[in-house]
Formats: structure tokens, sequence, C-alpha cells
């Protein structure tokens, strides 16, 4: 099994012993030990954040807006002004009260330039936050919006303690000082980070006594992790991995339909990709049915025209994009390549799937006359030394609601627009979007700006997966549910 020698390393600097109070997690060293532990940071430790951190708003188990922090919320007729009446009685881990304070630095320090946080353009609406008092926040928007809640769910608007982030909004704050049901202890990104569980925690009692976070770069050195026992959970399999653990009566399999995604992503201001035609080439040479059978299984995908809104989203476009084999060489002709084109594509062991399905457009891509030159890259540090640095690349997303994912992948001034494409016809459809109060009239400008995306973006989204996770037979309370609503909080472990 390749990378053996750091799995070897890596498990070392776990618990030897297993123990039914503490829970044994994964994480994919993305960043190569350089993570934060602020939720806004570019390099954000996300294991570690979802449970040290509560947000204002969490995602409910039907995807929409769910109490959190906040206990409900109202708006003006005009959707320009949101008020949230917070939860009382929560404490952070140095034992600081929760306030409307903390909301409204937690939410304004999205904003900031130094910080460059990928939120920043999303919560970019936002032109104030008043407190009303202690337990009540109303904040003002720049322009109307009908969805605002969708936005604060987003898994990294937790909310900080101000005074321990010293109230200040231009810098990170990596303290660890949230009011979620996890508290740190020792953090230690290239090893094993452990957290312990917070007696306080306003939602109850956690279910075991501590995290064991363990940093596993690659996939299958994960999937040999989770097989030998030195981890308990593994957030998705591909399609060859799910018979390791089928049937097995040590462990259990969980499929989940979400809005997860992984791509492959085009640089619009790279040549050759600068050129429409040459994107919609190598994406019309795809076949989406074939491509998902073979890299994640029969029933274990939806195909997907290229933007990146999941099926179960209210906002989702009925889009048609069949092979065109043809049409696809005929562009290419348009665009000077009539005796065929060849590019280099840097893929990653990053996630479940991502090297099979480069594999796969690879493959189908022949036909086209497209010849795509696979270069292999180490998946510690992919996403800080290759993800949006290399003209074509591997890429992964967990779901997201259609504004907020269309706005922080796709805007011209988002952070992480990674194909760095630019077009002020999507811009101003966005803002327009979000401003329309009647619901049928703003689904259908989402569906133009997934339609915009299709024929002219530079992503290739062939499939929205369902995700298939497998877990140890003795950990329980893991609901069906997208990996951005998992309750930690409610997992057991009984004893081994």
């Amino acid at each position: 099994m390749k990378n053996s020698l750091f799995l070897s390393a890596a498990i070392a600097l776990a618990s030897t012993a297993a123990s039914a109070q503490t829970l044994r997690i994964p994480h994919e060293l993305g960043y190569g030990g350089s993570e934060s532990l602020d939720p806004i940071s570019p390099q954000r430790f996300y294991e570690a954040i979802q449970n040290m951190y509560s947000r204002l708003v969490r995602q409910g188990d039907d995807g929409r807006p769910s109490p959190d922090l906040a206990l409900n919320w109202e708006t003006t007729p005009d959707a320009k002004e949101w008020t949230f009446a917070l939860r009382p009685g929560v404490t952070f881990h140095n034992g600081n009260t929760f306030t409307a304070e903390d909301v409204a630095f937690s939410l304004m320090r999205t904003q900031s330039e130094t910080i460059q946080s990928p939120t920043k353009g999303v919560m970019e609406i936002i032109d104030r936050v008043e407190v009303v008092d202690d337990m009540t926040v109303k904040v003002v928007l720049k322009q109307t919006h009908a969805d605002f809640p969708l936005l604060v769910m987003d898994y990294r608007i937790k909310m900080l303690d101000a005074e321990t982030c010293g109230h200040n909004l231009d810098a990170l704050c990596e303290s660890g000082n949230g009011t979620g049901p996890y508290k740190m202890v020792e953090l230690d990104a290239l090893g094993t980070t452990t957290l312990a569980r917070f007696d306080d925690y306003y939602g109850g009692l956690p279910g075991a006594e501590n995290l064991e976070l363990i940093a596993i770069a690659d996939q299958d050195a994960r999937v040999a992790a989770l097989q030998a026992g030195q981890i308990d959970f593994i957030y998705a399999l591909s399609a060859e991995q799910v018979p390791l653990f089928a049937n097995n009566p040590n462990f259990t399999v969980q499929t989940v339909p979400t809005g997860r995604w992984i791509g492959m992503i085009m640089n619009t201001t790279v040549a050759p990709f600068d050129d429409a035609r040459v994107r919609k080439a190598i994406r019309m040479s795809a076949d989406r049915d074939v491509l998902g059978k073979l890299v994640f299984g029969e029933d274990n995908y939806i195909t997907n025209c290229d933007h990146p809104v999941w099926p179960g989203d209210q906002y989702r476009a009925d889009i048609a994009c069949e092979r065109d084999i043809e049409g696809a060489k005929a562009l290419l002709a348009e665009a000077g390549f009539a005796d065929g084109l060849t590019v280099e594509l840097f893929v990653s062991d990053i996630t479940e799937g991502a090297v099979r399905m480069a594999e796969v457009l690879q493959n189908q891509a022949k036909d086209a006359g497209i010849t795509i030159e696979m270069v292999r890259v180490p998946a510690d540090g992919f996403w800080s030394d290759v993800w949006m640095k290399e003209p074509f690349f591997a890429t992964g997303w967990s779901q997201r609601p259609a504004d907020q994912v269309l706005n922080e992948a796709y805007s011209s001034t988002s952070a992480w627009n990674e194909s760095a494409w630019q077009s002020e016809e999507f811009d101003a459809g966005l803002e327009a979007a979000r401003a329309e109060l009647d619901f049928d009239k703003r689904k259908e400008l989402y569906g133009d700006l997934q339609r915009q995306i299709w024929e002219d973006g530079g992503s290739f989204i062939p499939v929205h997966l369902k995700t298939v996770r497998a877990f140890s037979s003795n950990l329980s309370g893991i609901d069906p549910v997208e990996d951005f609503s998992i309750r930690y909080e409610n997992l057991t472990k009984e004893a081994d």
C-alpha cells in the first residue's frame, strides 16, 4: 500500500490504546501542517474547527437553516435587515459569556482585506451589524437577499470570542476558544491533534471524552488505517474501496445523497484554456454516465453539467449535456487545434475517486483528439502547492447552497474563483437573483447562472456524489447527513 511509511508515522503519533471514550478521525493534511484554527482562514483546520466552534445558524437535516446559537430570526419586507435572537446561557471554553458583541465581531471580520478569507466575497453583502442588546443582533445588508440565513450557516462562519481575539477584525484569531462541544488540548497538525469534551456545552454533554484528529494525507492510507482499526471513521470511499468494508460485521457502510463533487478545473486566463471553445470541447468529450459508473459505482452519483448546484437544492436547473465528440472536434478546429490538443492535468489522491476520474477523462477525451497528460503530485500540501496554481488541476468541494457556491467559486472577485473566470453578466445575474423576492423568478435567475457556467465556464463537474462513508461498527450516532451536518458531539463508541 502506497504511503505506508507515512501512515505508520502518523499512526505512531496517535493513542496506542483503543478507548471507548476516544474517537479517532483522520484529517487530510491538505495544507501540509500549516492548518489554521481560525475558521475563516484560507488554510482552516476543518476537523478541529467543526468541533471547537459553533455557527449562528446550522444546516438542518433538510438542508435548510436551523437554530444553533441563534434561536430564531426575522426580516423586514425588503429582506435587507435581519434580526437574530440569540441563545442565552452559552459560554466559551474560557468561561466568557457569548453575547451579541461576539456575533457582530465574527460577522464583520469576514470582510477583512488583510485576512482575505474565502468567505469574503459572499459576506461582503453585509453593510453593518448592530447590537440591539446582549441577546439580539441586527444585520443590515447592502442589498436585498431573500435567503441570507443560508449564507450564515456556512461551515466557516463560526462565532468567536471578541475579547479573546482582541476585537481585532484584521488579524487571524487562532486561540481555538469557541462554544463548541470539544476544546483544544494539544495541536499537532502533522501528527495527532487532541480535543477534550467541553462539559458546559449548551447542547448537552458530548458523547466521547476525547477526539483524536490524525493526519493521514493519502486516501489509500486512510482506508488502510480504518481497516487496521487505527481510526474509527472515513468520510468517503470510491467504488473500488466499498467492497473492502461492505458485508463486514466490523464496519458500517452508509450512503448519503449530497452535493459533494470532485472536478477538474481549467484556469480560464491561461492558454489554451483562455479560449472558451477549448474548455467546452474538453467537457463535451466526456460520457458522464460511464464516468460515474467507473469511478463511483452504480447508483452512487447523479450526472451533472459542470455547475456546482446539486440535485437536492431548490434552485437546481435542468440542463442537458450529452457527450458530443463531433461537436468537440469542431470547437477545437475553430480554436486552431484541428490536428488535436495536448494538455497537462495535475492530480493527486486528495479524495476518493480523484485520480480515477482523471484517468477516465483522459481516456474519453482521446476520441476528440485531446491528449491529457496526467501529472501526479503528492496529496500532502496539495491545496497550498497545486490547487489554483497550475493551469489544469483536480479539485473537490462539499455541499453548499446555490447562492453561496455560485458566489464563492464563480463571482469575479471571489478568493476561491478557482477557474479565474470573469463574467460581468454572471456577476450582475447573481446580484439580481439575490435581490429577487419572488421565489419562481429567483429560481429562474439562478438557473440562468448555471447555464452560463455550462456554456462558458472552466469547470468540469461531471457528477454529484452520493457519499459512501465507512466507520467502525462500534461507533454510533452518525446520522445519514452530508459532511457539514455531522454532529460529532452525538457520536459514541462501545468498548473494543
